[in-house]
């Protein structure tokens, strides 16, 4: 992925743009007029004069609060700052701008807060590693117990940027950063502690990403719109992709449900192989999707065996047990491009190396959190688990959530963040994997068609708001398509 529109930078990476910034011409103290001054203006932007409290800490986030209050002050605006700690262990250009604030400067503490309707924490940014103490920590949550309207520069102090980690953040109703946002501004908790979110523009040349190269993304059709699978003229159901699903019985809704949402994002086939028990309920619940009887364990390997098939999914209703397990196989033996979900992972979690070790071409697992921790012994947080997992297994991950995670086995990631609640129902995930399954049936690269799948879920149940059912979803695409088309 080449632009950078989206790119999410880590605290480091983003010290070095500033450095990157600063040798470029522009100094620290014009620096950081360019990062404080957007406060005061969103601030100014969305509510009247009323008495605020600025609570500045020891660095640089505490310097940008400096230029904050002084913005504020100069328009009007009643404002105090008080400090944590002495104004003398400021250094540099937070030194700079704490000595052209002219107003109230007193201790960082509860009592700072009497008088104030609104605060603006300056205290800690995204690069704070340890847990918040002492009278930061006080007087954040007394701000938060006395339900005053809280406004964080760059992260709500004791959010971690990085992980998005809560470490004693209160929430703030709005955040402002800098240039672009941190992991931990999308990644839960911190993307509910940020509140709303504002990115401004400091300055900074994009001539830094010459130097500084993000591995990781926020989830946007700028990073995959032109990879999808495009309608040719001369194009006819063979040419689009023929998807093959796996179907489970006595739980039939799912794979039927992922073979439709398959078909919806563009296969221009798509067959569910089930046994022939099964046959008749697939058989008369489906009309465009076609059904395959498998009369003997061969079966389904001669099925894959066909190259027509260029995409294949199990999972969904599979059934935990042998036959899963032997299906799975199976598939992944063919090297096609395969997604596997639900049961086909949670049937491997005695013997997580026996699917790892089988997977030798493009493979997609989209594991909840539930499904993840059956198959991967791995602690940390979400966006460093999805990616040991991915290079573990060699396959790409998306690890589901509000914040849904997709990474490549080389460590490209992507973090999504359209998914509405309403997609808290069952069947969702099924319908997930068969939007994957559709696109990879197409020829989209694997780690691509994910993360549009993904963000296609999401857009889709937004489109239709409240009251969805997992089912609605597929015929929900054409719509989200069409505006994806127009822009």
């Amino acid at each position: 992925m080449t632009n950078t529109k989206t790119a999410l930078l880590s605290a480091k990476q983003m010290g070095e743009a500033d450095r990157l910034t600063v040798a470029s011409g522009i100094d620290s103290i014009t620096l950081m007029e360019n990062a404080g001054r957007p406060v005061a203006f969103e601030i100014a932007k969305r509510w009247t004069p009323c008495p605020v409290v600025v609570l500045c800490g020891p660095g640089s986030n505490g310097g940008d609060g400096f230029v904050a209050a002084r913005r504020l002050a100069e328009a009007g605006w009643p404002v105090r700052v008080a400090l944590l700690g002495p104004r003398e262990s400021l250094r540099g250009a937070a030194a700079h701008h704490a000595a052209l604030w002219r107003g109230p400067l007193e201790a960082l503490s509860q009592a700072a807060l009497d008088g104030a309707e609104l605060v603006v924490d300056a205290i800690f940014g995204a690069g704070l590693s340890r847990a918040l103490e002492g009278s930061a920590a006080q007087t954040l949550a007394a701000a938060a117990a006395r339900k005053m309207t809280i406004v964080a520069v760059d992260v709500p102090s004791g959010l971690m940027g990085d992980t998005g980690a809560d470490v004693g953040a209160v929430s703030a109703v709005l955040t402002v950063t800098c240039f672009r946002k941190k992991p931990g501004h999308l990644l839960l908790p911190g993307r509910t502690l940020c509140g709303e979110l504002v990115v401004a523009d400091i300055g900074t040349p994009a001539s830094v990403f010459d130097v500084v190269t993000p591995d990781t993304f926020e989830n946007d059709p700028v990073l995959w719109v032109d990879a999808l699978p495009a309608l040719q003229a001369d194009a006819n159901k063979y040419s689009r992709g023929h998807a093959l699903v796996c179907g489970g019985y006595p739980t039939t809704g799912a794979a039927r449900m992922a073979a439709r949402a398959a078909a919806r994002a563009g296969a221009g086939l798509t067959t569910i192989a089930v046994s022939e028990t099964a046959l008749p309920v697939y058989a008369a619940a489906l009309t465009s999707i076609m059904v395959s009887p498998l009369a003997t364990d061969e079966d389904l390997e001669v099925l894959v065996s066909d190259r027509r098939y260029s995409g294949l999914l199990i999972g969904p209703g599979a059934g935990v047990g042998p036959a899963t397990r032997a299906n799975v196989l199976t598939m992944l033996r063919a090297r096609r491009s395969t997604v596997l979900d639900a049961d086909a992972l949670s049937t491997f979690k005695d013997d997580p190396g026996a699917l790892f070790n089988a997977i030798e071409g493009p493979c997609v697992m989209t594991p909840h959190e539930g499904e993840f921790a059956r198959l991967f012994n791995i602690d940390g947080d979400k966006l460093s688990r999805a990616r040991s997992a991915a290079r573990l297994s060699g396959a790409v991950i998306v690890l589901k959530g509000r914040d849904t995670v997709i990474v490549a086995p080389d460590g490209r990631a992507i973090i999504n963040a359209n998914a509405p609640p309403t997609l808290a129902t069952a069947g969702s995930g099924d319908v997930l994997g068969g939007i994957v399954l559709g696109l990879v049936t197409q020829g989209m690269e694997p780690f691509l068609a994910a993360a549009a799948a993904v963000w296609l879920h999401g857009a889709a149940a937004t489109v239709f708001g409240p009251a969805l059912l997992a089912e609605d979803l597929p015929d929900l695409l054409p719509a989200v398509f069409r505006q994806l088309h127009r822009g």
